[in-house]
């Protein structure tokens, strides 16, 4: 496939996050697919594993609004949504309504899981149908929005599970690790430069470029074959006794709904894109799969009381089903 001027910027976009988030390629790479898919993305990892400065180094390199929520437990709803107040205008007062921090192109929802449910309940209308309700009326969302929600998977104390209708609108979870040696000293480096010389960007993409891309990406072919391969994946969740050598059964209580295969279909044909193809091989499906089905599975007892997560679940699923 010839690469297009989309890909191009796109593929500059990337580089210039993976100089800034060091030894976190893959994660970039993720929220970046999450972004040409017009999806949401949930990024969870330990302190310091560069989340929050992922987030903010996409929106400085991007030509795009951020708007940060800093979810504690006494935020409000109209905290994030905005609410109506009077001002007093030369014809008295009058109702008028003040946006929240949620209309902008792109929202960090920062430990998003320290919030109440009311108001993680705030952005359900929002990430999936790009609008907001308040006192009756309705307000739409910029046509560039995405929630790029951050939490912590080890801090429990003061901490508001997410619920399961919540987790599904995110296009994916991307969980974040330690960086390794090499990485860990880039990273030292790299702060040290932004000390002596604060970081500017070095580029800027335009939004047109990411609708152009998303362009690109609805042309992209997936054969018969690997639209069953996507539906055999999700469907070994659901009904894990076709594979009764496999410890599926005892590992999956609840599998994944269709947004998962829907959501499959786009996150592969942007991964096939990115490579600088025009079709979907299985290697595309595979790269996507932990992203898209890791936080839509609910383990049942056995996985956990055997401390067996969701990536090597998954990694069961792609041992045990064959592509057609």
């Amino acid at each position: 496939m010839f690469m297009s001027q989309a890909l191009t910027d796109i593929e500059q976009l990337i580089s210039t996050m993976q100089q800034s988030v060091v030894g976190q390629d893959d994660v970039v790479e993720k929220i970046i697919v999450c972004l040409l898919c017009n999806g949401h993305v949930l990024l969870e990892g330990l302190p310091g594993t560069a989340k929050t400065r992922s987030v903010k180094t996409l929106s400085r390199v991007l030509a795009a609004d951020l708007g940060r929520i800093q979810f504690t437990p006494d935020l409000l709803p109209s905290d994030v949504t905005g609410t109506e107040v009077y001002h007093n205008t030369g014809d008295g007062e009058q109702l008028t309504f003040q946006p929240g921090p949620i209309f902008a192109n792109l929202i960090l929802a920062d430990e998003i899981n320290r919030a109440p449910a009311k108001v993680q309940s705030a952005l359900l209308e929002a990430m999936e149908e790009r609008q907001i309700t308040v006192s009756g009326k309705t307000y739409p969302l910029p046509e560039l929005f995405m929630v790029l929600a951050t939490q912590n998977p080890i801090e429990q104390e003061g901490t508001y599970p997410l619920p399961e209708a919540q987790m599904d609108r995110f296009l994916m979870k991307v969980t974040i690790g330690y960086p390794d040696d090499e990485a860990e000293l880039g990273i030292i480096r790299l702060v040290r430069g932004e000390e002596q010389a604060p970081e500017t960007a070095a580029v800027s993409i335009s939004q047109q470029v990411v609708q152009q891309a998303r362009d690109e990406i609805h042309r992209i072919h997936i054969s018969e074959n690997i639209e069953n391969y996507i539906v055999a994946l999700v469907m070994a969740t659901r009904k894990t006794g076709r594979y009764p050598d496999s410890p599926l059964q005892d590992w999956i209580a609840v599998g994944s709904s269709p947004r998962a295969s829907i959501n499959l279909d786009k996150t592969c044909r942007a991964m096939a894109w990115l490579r600088d193809k025009d079709y979907v091989d299985p290697d595309d499906v595979r790269a996507v799969v932990h992203g898209v089905l890791g936080h839509r599975l609910i383990l049942a007892f056995d996985a956990l009381a055997d401390n067996i997560s969701s990536t090597e679940v998954i990694d069961e699923l792609i041992k045990q089903v064959a592509v057609a």
